[in-house]
């Protein structure tokens, strides 16, 4: 089965996920969506120092939005909000650092933020693919640390903030490759049988698609979405999928293709009136299963992944120093 899976979704995407697959879907694009101004509404990116992240910074400060950059790395963090300031003429441009893969710093900084900050949307971009199976200093899987629980734990953190406001939205940058996975309740650290950090990665953006299902049906104050931006030159793809960069780069999306539906969920009326828990390819709502693909799961099976990503979220918040 997971051969038929790999065999559709790569049709599929050399089709789609392109820069090709873009430009087709383009054609059908409202202009007037993202010919708002946002001013006086308060955006966080997470992984905004580079690629799809600070690209959507950039589209959203153009457009008068407070933008709130959560990067790991202090220089990277610091070039790209020069960057983003320069290109959009906007000075609400702030930098945090949170290193997404702990998730006592994760909780640390959604309490700060929480007590000195109003939030109208946050874009849960941060994401890693490491190919080998590594631990951090919490003995968690580094993939599932960073990609889901730091994911899962920032966002439930900032529910209560984001309620406070008016249009409350939140955007999971999801992928594609999550299509080729059935979520493994059973194993979510990758401890059995052998590691392979792709399918790793795609597992951990399964999880992120039934997260969002999840909060959509908890918390009906707020709008939830996911999405893929498509096969997009960042320099994450580069760096972790070199053999794929080599093959596809005359193929890629450019970043700001890749984050198109970022913004355009993040800030568009016409993304709020699409009903909450939905997964976006291209502005449009897709399913989150390949025919015939045998990769649903059971309402159980996913009742299992949050309460057991809440029990961990809830451990860490005890062991805050």
């Amino acid at each position: 089965m997971s051969l038929y899976r790999n065999t559709v979704w790569l049709l599929k995407g050399l089709q789609e996920y392109t820069k090709g697959g873009y430009e087709a879907a383009a054609r059908s694009f409202s202009e007037a969506d993202l010919e708002v101004n946002v001013s006086g509404r308060s955006f966080i990116i997470t992984g905004a120092n580079s690629g799809i992240g600070r690209a959507a910074a950039c589209e959203i400060a153009k457009r008068g939005g407070t933008v709130h950059l959560v990067c790991r790395n202090e220089d990277r963090a610091k070039e790209a909000r020069k960057d983003v300031v320069e290109q959009s003429k906007n000075e609400n441009v702030h930098v945090h650092l949170v290193d997404m893969s702990n998730p006592r710093k994760v909780w640390e900084f959604a309490s700060g933020f929480s007590q000195n900050h109003n939030l109208h949307v946050l874009i849960n971009n941060a994401g890693c693919m490491v190919n080998q199976r590594e631990l951090t200093e919490d003995d968690l899987e580094k993939n599932f640390a960073t990609n889901t629980l730091g994911t899962y734990i920032l966002t439930t953190a900032l529910i209560p903030t984001l309620k406070k406001s008016e249009n409350p939205r939140v955007i999971t940058v999801s992928s594609g490759g999550m299509l080729v996975q059935k979520l493994n309740v059973e194993d979510l650290q990758f401890e059995k049988g052998s590691f392979d950090g792709t399918m790793a990665y795609a597992q951990n953006k399964r999880q992120q698609v039934i997260m969002t299902e999840q909060w959509a049906a908890q918390h009906k104050e707020v709008h939830f979405s996911s999405m893929h931006p498509g096969w997009a030159d960042t320099p994450a793809v580069r760096s972790s999928m070199p053999d794929f960069y080599a093959k596809m780069k005359n193929k890629l999306r450019t970043e700001a293709q890749g984050a198109d539906t970022v913004v355009w969920l993040a800030i568009s009326d016409t993304a709020s009136r699409q009903p909450s828990g939905l997964f976006f390819q291209d502005r449009k709502a897709v399913s989150t299963h390949l025919p015939l693909a045998s990769s649903r799961t059971s309402p159980a099976e996913d009742q299992k992944l949050m309460s057991e990503l809440e029990e961990l979220a809830v451990k860490f918040k005890r062991l805050q120093t």
